[in-house]
């Protein structure tokens, strides 16, 4: 067994077991796939409403005749402290604990059995394997933060170590910084780049300033594998020109899984092996594929936490040519909060604001990043970092596309930065509503 296996099965995680589990799943049949899918979620609801007293209270005495009737579990149903939460017979000693990010919102602090978390990482095993990533083998380039904190740093810098990969901290992506990068390509060895889109993709911009090929630079470069944040085809257009490698988008929730990964086909293939994934409306029914919805997440294999039919906050779009053994992600949109409120109660999804703003602003390289922040009902602010102020002229296009896309008397606000704040994890907000706290007395 490697060395990274070695440590997961030391720190209590049975990852061989879990690996034989999924190898077993992968090999059922389509003619039995729904089988297998439609007792799997049964269990795990009959478990939790047997064994974890806040998800009995949380059913209460509602009438539970098929799957469509399980109510839908949300953050703001979940902040409670965590020892409330746990099945019967778990505790934060005999399970892996965590928090995520807190980018959407809250952080979520969140339990999962010690099985259930080496299954998480049989499947990143396994996803990985599929672009030829060994993760005890392969040399990483990990574009991420760090924690600042003593104690923290030293944990990531060993888990680092264990798991084989360089870090490059993200929280000061200046030009001089991105030079440094540039100078540890040319002296490693690197098989892939895994990180923030964000961070990857400035980085390609600055390769493309210099005029410089990343795999030219590090010939052993094979792979780019990006996450956390939206990957939009402009900037996976840039990441494989300027990178020389193919591009591999990953989607997950720390509080689940890995939920949808790049296969060999180029497909955003959804996780159905220890997930079980809907894509509802605001009725909470499921909707077509090829038409958005909310991703609601069943964890199959938690018997420590309950995460049934679990509303993550994102809104994404199922390929019409999917089956429940082979579910596509045709489009992830994004987080259905980070929508903007205008006059009149009309609503636009946040993203809207980011990728016209997108469309013009990056046309000449001048832009290397920016954020959308909403202040009012119609005043918007765009943060922005270039190397020269945005001319009138592209004060001028942007106007006119938002007054295309979104509405007309909509008050822009520009505001130009050395760097743009990302949070603790490195991850960038793209786009930001500030009504909230500005309406707050």
């Amino acid at each position: 067994m490697n060395l990274f296996e070695t440590t997961l099965r030391l720190k209590g995680f049975p990852i061989q077991e879990a690996k034989k589990r999924l190898a077993e799943i992968q090999k059922i049949p389509t003619t039995d796939y729904e089988t297998y899918v439609m007792d799997s979620r049964q269990k795990v609801f009959d478990y939790h409403l047997r064994e974890n007293p806040f998800y009995q209270s949380f059913i209460g005495n509602k009438t539970i005749k098929k799957w469509e009737d399980v109510p839908v579990l949300t953050k703001s149903d979940l902040q409670t402290p965590l020892k409330q939460r746990l099945s019967n017979g778990f505790s934060n000693k005999n399970s892996y604990t965590s928090k995520t990010s807190g980018s959407s919102g809250t952080p979520l602090f969140f339990a999962k059995d010690k099985f259930c978390h080496a299954m998480t990482w049989a499947v990143i095993i396994n996803r990985f394997g599929w672009h030829g990533v060994d993760l005890d083998a392969s040399l990483q380039a990990r574009f991420y933060g760090i924690p600042l904190d003593f104690k923290g740093y030293q944990k990531e810098r060993l888990k680092d170590k264990l798991s084989n990969r360089y870090r490059f901290p993200i929280f000061d992506l200046s030009e001089e910084k991105l030079e440094e990068f540039l100078s540890v390509f040319r002296r490693k060895k690197f098989d892939y780049i895994n990180g923030h889109t964000s961070s990857i993709v400035l980085f390609a911009k600055y390769l493309q300033k210099k005029n410089l090929l990343l795999k030219s630079v590090c010939p052993t470069l094979k792979k780019c594998i990006v996450t956390s944040e939206m990957l939009y085809d402009t900037d996976k257009k840039l990441l494989e020109k300027q990178l020389g490698v193919p591009i591999v988008n990953e989607y997950g929730a720390s509080e689940l899984d890995l939920l949808a990964f790049t296969n060999a086909e180029d497909e955003f293939q959804v996780n159905n092996e220890t997930l079980f994934i809907e894509i509802l409306d605001k009725n909470n029914q499921t909707v077509k594929s090829g038409n958005p919805g909310r991703i609601v997440v069943t964890s199959l294999y938690n018997k420590a936490h309950p995460f049934i039919r679990y509303d993550i906050g994102d809104i994404g779009v199922l390929d019409e040519t999917s089956t429940l053994k082979k579910p596509i992600l045709k489009k992830l949109i994004g987080r259905s909060n980070d929508t903007a409120v205008l006059k009149g109660g009309k609503t636009v999804p946040g993203h809207t604001f980011y990728y016209v703003t997108k469309s013009i602003v990056e046309e000449d390289g001048n832009v290397k990043e920016f954020v959308v922040e909403q202040t009012a009902l119609d005043a918007f602010t765009i943060v922005y970092v270039s190397e020269v102020v945005l001319s009138a002229k592209d004060l001028k296009k942007i106007e006119v596309a938002l007054s295309k896309y979104i509405g007309a008397d909509l008050n822009i606000n520009y505001e130009r930065l050395e760097v743009l704040d990302r949070n603790n994890r490195g991850k960038l907000k793209q786009f930001i509503s500030k009504i909230d706290r500005r309406n707050e007395p």
